[in-house]
């Protein structure tokens, strides 16, 4: 299959599974936590059930790595994996918010090659292949042209840039969070906010799709001492997110450097 092609079937993969979850909610949600305490639905296994059998018929060379399923070292020798969030944000979807969205990438030899992030209940729909750009609902989107951090808008967690752990404090900023981080790196390609920051270590199957479809539209992304990313390692995470306009990035990663990776 081509590069659009695999476009096509994550896209309509990832309208379903929305439609699924959304089914599953309207009939009543049955919750269980994870270890460490984060909620998970019957949606959330329903919909990675789902499009697991979906997409590996349609891909059988492709490896597979997904929130909800357990892990297996296989995929480390598959040049092609398929990397899904069936649904990022479940916080949200519990409580009919919405800002959750299904997150599928293909990651081939270590980078992500064609990304689909779809929020159903907003109807928004991004998309990328490598070399492609990036698109919103079919139309083509680019991340901010902002050069200064004052009056920035900036996606994080809830009192993140007020720690007292920064060298120096952060200029007047406009900040706000959204539960899902796949989506809050599509907002960053399209523009709409222009970065996205975390340090704390974050999952493939949460950023993967982000991360091409933040760097098709002419975002950095990074960790937060600038290092470049890369997917399909044993590990399946990534040190921290920093997702900004390209003028922005050097600026954040300058107060961020001081700050040591996690462990």
């Amino acid at each position: 299959m081509t590069l659009a092609a695999d476009l096509d079937l994550l896209k309509a993969a990832a309208v379903e599974a929305g439609a699924l979850a959304v089914r599953h909610r309207a009939q009543g949600l049955k919750i269980q936590s994870k270890p460490g305490g984060s909620p998970v639905t019957d949606a959330d296994m329903a919909v990675d059930s789902w499009l697991r059998e979906q997409l590996t018929a349609a891909l059988p060379d492709h490896g597979w790595l997904s929130e909800e399923t357990a892990d297996n070292p296989e995929r480390l020798s598959r040049r092609r994996i398929l990397v899904v969030d069936p649904i990022d944000g479940t916080v949200a979807f519990m409580k009919n918010r919405p800002w959750w969205s299904v997150a599928l990438a293909i990651v081939e030899d270590g980078r992500p090659v064609a990304a689909v992030i779809h929020a159903p209940d907003l109807n928004e729909t991004f998309a990328a292949v490598e070399g492609g750009g990036a698109l919103l609902n079919g139309r083509m989107i680019a991340a901010s042209e902002t050069s200064m951090l004052e009056n920035a808008s900036v996606l994080t967690g809830a009192g993140l840039l007020e720690s007292p752990k920064w060298p120096e404090p952060w200029p007047p900023m406009r900040v706000e969070n959204r539960n899902s981080l796949a989506y809050r790196m599509a907002l960053v390609a399209s523009g709409a906010f222009d970065a996205a920051l975390a340090l704390t270590p974050k999952w493939d199957w949460d950023v993967a799709a982000g991360a091409l479809i933040a760097a098709e539209a002419g975002a950095t992304v990074s960790d937060h001492h600038g290092q470049p990313w890369r997917f399909n390692r044993p590990d399946p995470r990534q040190a921290s997110l920093i997702c900004a306009a390209p003028a922005l990035h050097p600026l954040i990663i300058r107060r961020c450097r001081p700050i040591p990776l996690a462990n």
